[in-house]
C-alpha cells in the first residue's frame, strides 16, 4: 500500500466542527486504500490559546530575550496539542489512530533553532506504526537536532514537514490542505477575476511562494521536486480538487491547443521594500568601490534583493525595517545612497516565459497604460520582476493580470 501524507493547518483544525470535518477527509483517504500519515499545525491562530503566536506572547510577558534553543521548546508545544487532539478525533470515530513529535517522526535537523533545516528523516516508527493499522499524527513546524533538542522550522514549517515525510515514504502524494481551494493566479482581494489554477509547475509555485504567495512554503516545494512527489493544494472546507503541483512535463504533456503554453501564471507582490540607489565610480574603481559596499553590507547582517548593477550605479533593496540600518553602513564606508521607502515588489511568474521576447515589453506597456511608474526591473527564465510604489502595488497586479489575460 502506498503513502498519501496529508497536511492541515491551523484554521483547518481550530474547532471541533472542523476537525471533525478534516477527519471525514482522513477516513476517506483511508478507504481509497492508502495509508494516511498527517501533519497538523498548531490549532488556530494569534489570540488562540495554543497557537504559536499566542504562546510567544506568553513567554515574553515574562522575559523578552528568551534564547532561541527555550522558545523552540515552548513553540513546539502547540503542534504537540494539535496533534494529540486530532488523534483523539479519529479515535473517538473508531479508527485506530497514533500520535508522534518531530522527534519521534525521526525528523532530524541542524542546530539552527527557530529556522532549522531538516537534514534527514528517520521514518521507521511512521512504517511500524502505519504499517500496523494506525493512522499516524505527526506534529508540524519541530523537530530535533541528532543530540536531541528540540527546534522549530520557520513559518511555514508544517509544509515543509510534510513534504520532508513523502519524499522519505515515497508517497503517492503530498496534500497540503488550507483555507483557500487551490493556488490562484493572483489574490484575490486585488483582483476579484482571479481563479483557481488546476496544474502548476514546482518551479513556477516556487517562485510565486518566494515573491509573496503564502498559499504553501517554498521550502515545502524544493523537497517535493527532489524526488518528484506530487503536492496538491487544496482546500479543507470544500471538496474541490485544487491545485496539482508537478513537473513541467506532466503540466504541458499532450497539450494541443497552444494557450496551454502560458507565458504568465499567477502575479505576486511583496510589499515593504526599500530600494537604494548608490553611485559608485568607473571602472576598474567603480568595481573595488562595490566590492566593498557588497562587504560591508554582508558583515552587517544585511540581505539585499532585487540588484541592478549599472556602468556607474548600484540599485539594489531591503526590507523596509531594515532601511535605517543600511544607510547609515553606507554613509559610514563612504557612500551617499539615494533611498526610497514604501515600496512594493510585483512578479509576474511563468514557466512558458522562457525563450519568449517581448514578456517586459508587454509589461511596461500595461504599467505605463495605468500611469504606475516603474522604479526598477529585472529577470530571470520564469520571472520578471518590477519595483513600484506602495500605493501603486495593488493596481500594478490587476493592470498584469489583465494584460496576460489570467482570468481566462
Amino acid at each position: 500500500m502506498k503513502y498519501a501524507v496529508l497536511k492541515f493547518g491551523g484554521t483547518s483544525v481550530a474547532s471541533p466542527e472542523l476537525r471533525e470535518r478534516v477527519a471525514e477527509k482522513i477516513i476517506a483517504t483511508k478507504n481509497e486504500g492508502y495509508l494516511p500519515v498527517v501533519v497538523v499545525s498548531a490549532i488556530g491562530r494569534e489570540g488562540d490559546p495554543y497557537a504559536t503566536d499566542t504562546l510567544i506572547q506568553l513567554a515574553k510577558q515574562t522575559y523578552r530575550d528568551l534564547p532561541k534553543r527555550e522558545m523552540d521548546i515552548l513553540m513546539s508545544c502547540g503542534e504537540i496539542i494539535s496533534g494529540v487532539v486530532m488523534t483523539a478525533t479519529l479515535l473517538a470515530k473508531g479508527h485506530p489512530a497514533v500520535f508522534l513529535t518531530g522527534a519521534q517522526a525521526g525528523i532530524i535537523t541542524d542546530r539552527q533553532y527557530s529556522e532549522a533545516r531538516i537534514l534527514k528523516v528517520q521514518p521507521q516508527s511512521v512504517t511500524k506504526f502505519a504499517q500496523e493499522g494506525h493512522i499516524v499524527v505527526v506534529a508540524g513546524f519541530q523537530g530535533v537536532t541528532e543530540d536531541g533538542d528540540i527546534t522549530t522550522l520557520g513559518r511555514g514549517g508544517s509544509d515543509t514537514t510534510a513534504a520532508a515525510l513523502g519524499v522519505a515514504l515515497n508517497a503517492a502524494y503530498v496534500d497540503i490542505y488550507t483555507d483557500v481551494e487551490g493556488v490562484m493566479t493572483a489574490d484575490p482581494r486585488i483582483v476579484a477575476e482571479a481563479r483557481t489554477l488546476d496544474i502548476i509547475t514546482y518551479d513556477e509555485i516556487c517562485h510565486l511562494a518566494h515573491e509573496g504567495a503564502k498559499v504553501v512554503h517554498p521550502r515545502a516545494v524544493e523537497i517535493a521536486m527532489q524526488k518528484g512527489v506530487p503536492l496538491r493544494i487544496r482546500s479543507t472546507f470544500t471538496d474541490a480538487p485544487g491545485t496539482l503541483v508537478t513537473t513541467a512535463g506532466e503540466v504541458y504533456k499532450g497539450a494541443i491547443d497552444i494557450t496551454k503554453d502560458r507565458v504568465v501564471t499567477g502575479i505576486a507582490y511583496t510589499p515593504g521594500i526599500a530600494q537604494f540607489k548608490v553611485s559608485v565610480g568607473s571602472d576598474p574603481e567603480g568595481v573595488k568601490q562595490q566590492r566593498r559596499m557588497f562587504r560591508a553590507l554582508a558583515l552587517a547582517g544585511i540581505s539585499i534583493d532585487f540588484i541592478n548593477v549599472l556602468s556607474n550605479v548600484v540599485l539594489f533593496t531591503v526590507k523596509d525595517e531594515m532601511a535605517e540600518k543600511t544607510a547609515k553602513v553606507l554613509e559610514n564606508t563612504g557612500f551617499k545612497p539615494e533611498v526610497i521607502t514604501g515600496c512594493a515588489k510585483v512578479s509576474a511568474v511563468g514557466a512558458g516565459m522562457s525563450g519568449v521576447p517581448g514578456v517586459i515589453a508587454d509589461i511596461v506597456e500595461a504599467l505605463t497604460k495605468d500611469d504606475i511608474q516603474v522604479l526598477q526591473c529585472n529577470d530571470s527564465h520564469t520571472t520578471v520582476w518590477v519595483l513600484v510604489k506602495r500605493e501603486e502595488m495593488e493596481k500594478a497586479v490587476r493592470a498584469l493580470h489583465r494584460q496576460f489575460k489570467l482570468d481566462q
